[in-house]
């Protein structure tokens, strides 16, 4: 088995930095369920801008890493895949946000309840599948990666529910078209999630 120090190199340098990105993505999560409890009230944006920002940096500190170590076990590729799959996870949280801003007066009796616990989930999901990641457990990982792609099942199946009653419930077509651009955001946070968790479970997978 590669230990992950030779993965990572002797400092843990980028499974630090992974962890702080997957930190910053499941925080964003945490934002938008706020949010997403109460859309019609006048909220600030700012939490998102900042898990936003501060995960582009973490992206930006892993790119300049990957230029100055030469790890000969690392894939590169990998690292750059989870990055980039963890940093979509808040950009996605920060577009939504910005939707239910300028729309949140037709938003006031809408329940996303089951929405927010389906990305509450995935987003735990992941920070927890970047903890083993460090401990390269194969099982461990399989199975919370089997748990992301059942979430994710789920969240294909709510869309459609949640569209099929709002194109025979909802006179107003404005509203319509509003719900259906968030419904549709609002699973893409978990397609995210679930494309982070794939990754990680091909680095371990690759590496156990």
């Amino acid at each position: 088995m590669i230990s992950i120090q030779k993965l990572f190199g002797k400092k843990d340098v980028f499974f630090d930095l992974l962890a702080a990105s997957a930190t910053q993505a499941r925080a964003s999560v945490k934002a938008l369920h706020l949010l997403l409890s109460s859309p019609g009230d006048t909220q600030n944006l700012d939490a998102f801008a900042a898990s936003r920002r501060e995960d582009k940096k973490i992206t930006q500190q892993i790119d300049e890493a990957l230029c100055r170590t030469f790890v000969t076990e690392l894939e590169r590729e990998d690292i750059e895949a989870l990055a980039n799959a963890l940093y979509k996870i808040p950009k996605t949280a920060e577009k939504i946000a910005e939707r239910i801003q300028i729309t949140r007066d037709r938003l006031k009796n809408v329940d996303f309840s089951r929405q927010i616990q389906l990305m509450d989930t995935a987003a735990d999901t992941v920070v927890t599948m970047i903890a083993e990641l460090q401990k390269l457990h194969l099982e461990r990982v399989k199975e919370l990666n089997e748990k992301l792609q059942q979430v994710e099942g789920e969240a294909d199946k709510l869309i459609l529910e949640s569209l099929r009653q709002l194109y025979t419930a909802t006179p107003d077509a404005v509203q319509v078209v509003i719900l259906k651009d968030l419904y549709d955001l609002i699973e893409k946070v978990v397609d995210r999630c679930r494309d982070a968790g794939n990754v990680v479970a091909h680095i371990v997978l690759k590496n156990s």
